[in-house]
């Protein structure tokens, strides 16, 4: 008897390392890297939870 396959995992940590060199170019561009960086880094977060909470959700299924 075969189990029902689970969806592969979303990865997000592309998004977090894309958010954080984002954040710090357009923070450099306003004279503030590492206020930039930071509020990449916080953006990134947020994501990499959000696509946590959907990949949960799509396991649980």
């Amino acid at each position: 008897m075969n189990r029902p396959s689970k969806p592969a995992p979303i990865a997000g940590g592309a998004l977090l390392a894309l958010s954080l060199i984002l954040g710090a170019i357009i923070g450099v561009r306003y004279g503030q890297a590492s206020l930039g960086f930071v509020i990449g880094l916080g953006v990134g977060t947020g994501l990499v939870l959000l696509i946590a909470l959907v990949d949960w959700l799509r396991a649980r299924r």
